[in-house]
């Protein structure tokens, strides 16, 4: 049972960080190269903007903060059951290679395979799927023994090494492309968020309506997979059969994510991480802050990135990078 006042604390956290997501929105919405004046947003998403302002608030900014906030939620989901089934607060999805998986198969796709631009969109996120589950079977692979089953740090070590490596497949792929193509996935690498257009949101949100309603209610699972291997059996708890459905989850939340966002790592990290630290470790408790937090963090990255720079940026990935690295770095000390 959860005391009541957890529960009154984590509806606090969740109005708090809903206002922090509202005010940093109005904030995105109103910067940028071609700015919107804060007082003009109303009428204009009343129908009484100039064609200017509709055409940069409906065809620029609102789509690409709606991508920013849903691949957030869909990163921070993921990274919160990867560090659940595998008990490890390192755990991330862009650390441990399933987000190369998913850049790997989505560059091999665009370089390689002629498609319909109507239909490019709705693709990606199956292509980066395809690639992050054959990369986290095998990372499940080497890091699984029948000895002593999955070993948790072993898997973010194999995890690292098959990031490494991708890496270097990424270069191979690119060495001979096209250059208009080479500056296309050397922006999806950074984390340039480019999925701008609402196609785009029509082919990521059907993958987190379904994935974030199931991943709530497996979140008592996923406390139970928390306990001793031989304590959650005695109760009851198929661990492997688990594990394999809840990593099939995650790999597909990474994946409808980074075919739009690109090479986002640490999200995945921080916020679940975050979460835990004000909320506690009951997964029913955490995963919904974790959602919020994800694109928060996202949200913020990008805005600063967008701004911060002109008239290019600097990608969202990278923004995220420098707060992510070292808060890994942190965390490996710790534990």
């Amino acid at each position: 049972m959860i005391h009541p006042r957890i529960r009154r604390k984590q509806r606090i956290l969740g109005v708090c960080l809903v206002v922090l997501i509202l005010f940093i929105t109005i904030l995105a919405l109103g910067l940028g190269a071609a700015s919107i004046e804060w007082n003009r947003l109303g009428p204009t998403f009343l129908g009484q903007g100039t064609f200017k302002e509709e055409f940069v608030l409906f065809s620029i900014r609102l789509p690409r903060i709606i991508i920013t906030l849903l691949a957030g939620a869909a990163l921070a989901l993921s990274g919160a059951i990867l560090q659940g089934i595998t008990r490890n607060d390192l755990a991330d999805p862009g650390i441990i290679g399933i987000n190369s998986g998913a850049g790997v198969a989505i560059a091999v796709f665009f370089l390689f395979v002629p498609i319909e631009a109507g239909a490019f969109a709705y693709l990606l996120p199956l292509v980066g799927f395809l690639g992050a589950t054959i990369t986290s079977v095998l990372i499940y692979l080497f890091a699984y023994s029948r000895k002593n089953g999955l070993q948790p740090m072993r898997l973010v070590l194999v995890g690292i090494g098959f990031s490494m490596a991708l890496s270097g497949v990424m270069v191979v792929l690119t060495s001979s492309a096209k250059q208009e193509k080479v500056d296309f996935i050397s922006r999806w690498i950074a984390g340039n968020i480019w999925g701008t257009d609402w196609p785009y949101i029509w082919a990521l949100a059907p993958w987190l309506l379904i994935l974030i309603p199931f991943a709530l209610f497996k979140a008592h699972r996923l406390d139970m997979l928390g306990l001793n291997e031989a304590v959650a059996t005695g109760i009851g708890v198929s661990i492997e059969r688990e594990r394999a459905i809840l990593l099939l989850a995650a790999v597909a939340l990474a994946a409808s994510a980074v075919s739009v966002t690109g090479g986002i790592a640490f999200i995945g990290l921080m916020a679940p991480h975050i979460a835990k630290s004000l909320i506690g470790p009951r997964h029913q408790m955490n995963l919904p802050i974790a959602i919020l937090l994800g694109s928060f963090l996202l949200l913020l990255a990008d805005t600063i990135g967008r701004n911060i720079l002109e008239p290019s940026g600097i990608p969202a990935g990278i923004i995220v990078s420098l707060i992510g690295a070292p808060y890994f770095c942190y965390l490996l000390i710790k534990k």
